[in-house]
C-alpha cells in the first residue's frame, strides 16, 4: 500500500478550542481519520502543541500553523511513500529534528501517525486494536480497568477542589459491567447533590463540580452515593486521585487554597497516607509537582502497594520513564499519545513499562475529541487501565463505548 494523499483540517475540541483532524489516504481507496486532543494541565516537558499565537483568531489557538505543515510540508514528505507506521514516524520525527517536536508541531505529526495506523487497519479489513497489536507485536491483549473521574477540581473545575480528579475504579475489567457500576455511582451523586441543593454542573471531563468544604467531603460524597446502591469500595471499586501537584507547588512548598494550609513533601505524604488509610485510595497520580524526583521516590517506597503514577513527571517520554525506573520513582505511568507526538514513541514507552512490570494508564485529555483511537490502542497494547473521563459528555464516553463493541467483537 502507497499513501496517495493527506489532509488536515481545523475543527474544535470538547472546550470549543481548535484542534486537527487529518485524513491518509491510501492508493486502495482506504481513508483513515483521526483527531487530536489537547491539555489544560500539561507538563512542561510535553512535545509542543503548535498552536498560531495569532490573538485576534481564536485568541491565539488556531492550529492553522500545525494544518499547513501537514498540507505542505509532512505531505511533500510521505506521499509516495510505503504505507509503513514505523517507517512513516521515524521520517517526521527525523524532519521536526527538536527535541520536543517544535518544528512541525506534535499535533500535526500524531494527528499523521495516528491516522496512518487507523487507515492501515481498514485497509487490511481488521480491528484498530489488532493491527496494533500485532504491527507493533504485544503479547497479548487486556481489557484494560476503567478510571472514571466522578468529580472534578482543579484546573479543570476553576479550583473548587485542589485535587483534580476523584476517581472511581470498578474492579472488573468487563467494560459493560465495569460501566453500569460507574454510571450508577455517578448518577446517585447527582441525585445527592440535588438533594443538597448543590450544583450539577459538570467539569472539563465530564465530573460534577459542586462547591464542598474540602477534599474529603468529595470521597465521603462518592462512598454515600455507592453505599446506596449496595457497591462496596474495595470491593466493587476502588478510589483514586489525580492531584496534578504541578498547579498548586510553589516554591518548594504545596499550596492547598481550599483547605487554607501550606505543606512541606513530608507533610504531603503524611496527608496521602490518611486518605490511603481511611478512604483506601488505591491510586495516586501525580501526587507531586513534575520535577520533584525526591518526594516522588519517598512516597513511593512507602505507600506500597498503591499505584504511585506518573503524568508531568514522564510524559509519555522513554528517556524520563527510564530514569523513573532507576530511581524507584514511581510504579505506574500514564500514557498520553499526544505528550510524545507519534505513535511508534508511546509505543516504546508502553513498553519499557511493561517490560519493568509497571502499571499501564491509557488516558484521554481535558480537551477532547469524539476519536475513540486510545480505547482501541489501550486494549491493544494489554493496558492495565484507562482513563477517559466521566459518565458524562459524548467525546468520554465514545472512548468507554467502544471497549463494549470490542467486547462484543465488532
Amino acid at each position: 500500500m502507497i499513501i496517495k494523499d493527506v489532509k488536515a483540517i481545523e475543527i474544535l475540541d470538547s472546550r470549543g478550542i481548535p484542534t486537527l483532524r487529518t485524513f491518509v489516504f491510501l492508493d486502495d481507496q482506504t481513508v483513515g481519520v483521526s483527531s487530536i486532543p489537547s491539555g489544560a494541565s500539561t507538563g512542561s516537558h510535553e512535545a509542543l502543541e503548535l498552536r498560531d499565537g495569532d490573538k485576534r483568531r481564536y485568541f491565539g489557538k488556531g492550529v492553522l500553523r500545525a494544518i499547513e505543515n501537514v498540507n505542505d510540508k509532512i505531505k511533500k514528505l510521505i506521499v509516495g511513500q510505503k504505507a509503513e507506521p514505523e517507517v512513516i514516524d521515524k521520517i517526521l520525527i527525523k524532519e521536526d529534528g527538536t527535541k520536543n517536536k517544535s518544528f512541525l508541531g506534535a499535533n500535526a505529526i500524531l494527528c499523521v501517525s495516528q491516522s496512518l495506523v487507523r487507515a492501515i487497519a481498514l485497509s487490511r479489513k481488521i480491528p484498530l486494536w489488532r493491527f496494533i497489536s500485532e504491527y507493533y507485536s504485544f503479547k497479548k491483549t487486556n481489557f484494560p480497568r476503567l478510571m472514571v473521574n466522578v468529580v472534578n477540581g482543579g484546573k479543570h473545575a476553576n479550583w473548587n477542589f485542589d485535587v483534580q480528579e476523584f476517581i472511581i475504579s470498578p474492579q472488573s475489567n468487563k467494560p459493560s459491567k465495569s460501566l453500569r457500576i460507574a454510571a450508577e455511582i455517578f448518577h446517585q451523586i447527582g441525585k445527592i447533590l440535588k438533594e443538597k441543593k448543590l450544583s450539577v454542573l459538570v467539569g472539563d471531563e465530564g465530573g460534577f463540580s459542586p462547591s464542598l468544604s474540602d477534599n474529603e467531603e468529595v470521597f465521603e460524597l462518592i462512598l454515600e452515593a455507592a453505599d446506596r446502591l449496595g457497591y462496596k469500595n474495595d470491593t466493587d471499586f476502588n478510589l483514586a486521585i489525580d492531584a496534578a501537584a504541578s498547579e498548586f507547588y510553589q516554591k518548594g512548598k504545596y499550596f492547598f487554597q481550599k483547605e487554607n494550609c501550606v505543606l512541606s513533601g513530608d507533610e504531603l505524604i503524611l496527608y496521602y497516607k490518611k486518605l490511603k488509610d481511611k478512604y483506601k485510595v488505591f491510586s495516586f497520580e501525580d501526587p507531586f509537582a513534575e520535577d520533584d524526583w525526591v518526594n516522588f521516590s519517598k512516597f513511593t517506597s512507602q505507600i506500597s502497594p498503591s499505584m504511585v503514577v506518573g503524568d508531568d513527571i514522564y510524559t509519555t517520554d522513554p528517556n524520563l520513564i527510564k530514569k523513573g525506573i532507576d530511581q524507584k520513582t514511581t510504579n505506574a505511568v500514564l500514557i498520553k499519545l499526544n505528550q510524545i507526538g507519534t505513535v511508534l514513541e508511546t509505543v516504546e514507552a508502553v513498553k519499557l513499562a511493561q517490560k519493568n512490570n509497571w502499571h499501564v494508564i491509557v488516558s484521554h485529555r481535558s480537551g477532547e475529541t469524539e476519536d475513540p483511537f486510545i480505547a482501541d490502542f489501550a486494549y491493544g497494547v494489554g493496558a492495565d487501565f484507562i482513563k477517559s473521563g466521566s459518565m458524562s459528555r459524548s467525546e468520554r464516553l465514545a472512548k468507554y463505548n467502544r471497549l463494549i463493541e470490542i467486547e462484543n467483537e465488532l
